[in-house]
């Protein structure tokens, strides 16, 4: 089939594809997400064979509205209400026990709850609203690749298998959205996936504790939430994390091993290694943020079969407030190996 872009003018068009049964990529803050109605399950069956993404992983239903939400959940804990009013429309998931049978088992990968985002974005809500339903959205690529954080990035993995994109150019955020499980009302809320909405951001809200899954799920393993799996965000090439203090050893090491290396930094370790390794990707600044918004670019850029890369370094920044997220990814790309001495 021929993927289309959908522009400003065409979103009812898109919104009425998607009501149908078709997919239909759509832009968030965080990533772009790839759309079915999650009311259909062939639809959503479509999405998974499509990304090539294994079935035990829960989708994330994506709704115009809290007001959507009450359609499948009717015990909320009690932070809720602080938490919807503080961060929706905004990159925050929030995993609650749903009404049994309300959702296609297909969504929630036959668990009894059901994972629920408003999207900080103009387009992709007139579009929900237009539809009339919800949508599932795991971020529209190939399964355990770099998440698209530009329409150029989904046109790349899924042209011809989805019937269109709708194009907001790139996202602000760059990484998926922090994953909260509230699904227990009696127990404290839990982050089960960071990302740009902290513990501390939470907790300063709801006047109470975050606690945080750090577990990793492994392949026997049926997660609560995407993003949890051991290894994902992975590029064909191999990536390696380098502490700050060990890029000059970490790139002669490479030197001496006559390795093609990519590096994927901020301007400060970028300009100091360039004439001493094959491409670099660098990040606008060497802020967290922007190396939170440009690290699957970054992945993706460098991944090409041109450049001919045996490895890419990445830089490393300390795991506190958007850190987290940002090293969450990182890591998973780089199946938790660092450049050691």
């Amino acid at each position: 089939m021929e993927t289309k872009y959908y522009n400003e003018e065409e979103l009812n068009e898109a919104a009425q594809a998607l009501k149908s049964g078709d997919l239909v990529a759509f832009p968030t803050e965080t990533v772009y997400g790839l759309g079915a109605n999650a009311l259909l399950p062939d639809a959503v069956k479509q999405v998974f064979s499509v990304k090539g993404r294994p079935q035990d992983n829960p989708l994330i239903v994506h709704v115009s509205s809290f007001e959507q939400v009450k359609t499948y959940v009717d015990n909320f804990h009690p932070a809720t209400a602080k938490i919807v009013e503080n961060f929706w429309p905004g990159p925050l998931t929030l995993i609650f026990e749903i009404k049994k049978g309300s959702l296609p088992s297909i969504v929630t990968g036959g668990l009894s709850t059901a994972a629920f985002r408003m999207p900080d974005n103009k387009k992709t809500l007139t579009t929900i609203e237009l539809a009339g339903v919800p949508l599932v959205g795991p971020s529209a690529n190939t399964s355990g690749k770099p998440s698209p954080t530009t329409a150029a990035h989904v046109f790349h993995d899924l042209q011809g298998k989805i019937t269109g994109i709708i194009d907001d150019g790139a996202t602000r955020i760059g990484v998926e959205s922090t994953v909260i499980d509230l699904s227990d009302p009696a127990a404290d809320p839990m982050i089960l996936r960071p990302g740009a909405v902290t513990k501390e951001q939470l907790e300063a809200v709801i006047g109470g504790n975050v606690t945080i899954d750090r577990h990793l799920v492994q392949s026997s393993e049926t997660p609560k939430s995407p993003g949890m799996k051991y290894k994902h965000y992975a590029p064909d090439t191999q990536v390696m994390m380098v502490r700050p203090e060990d890029w000059q050893e970490a790139v002669h090491w490479a030197k001496e091993k006559a390795l093609r290396v990519g590096v994927i930094a901020g301007p400060t370790i970028a300009e100091a290694v360039r004439f001493d390794v094959a491409a670099v990707y660098m990040y606008f600044n060497d802020s967290v943020e922007a190396a939170t918004k440009g690290l699957f670019a970054g992945l993706r850029g460098l991944d090409e079969e041109n450049l001919a890369l045996d490895l890419i370094l990445v830089e490393t920044f300390p795991e506190d407030g958007l850190g987290n997220a940002y090293m969450n990814r990182l890591k998973k790309s780089a199946n938790q190996k660092y450049f050691e001495k």
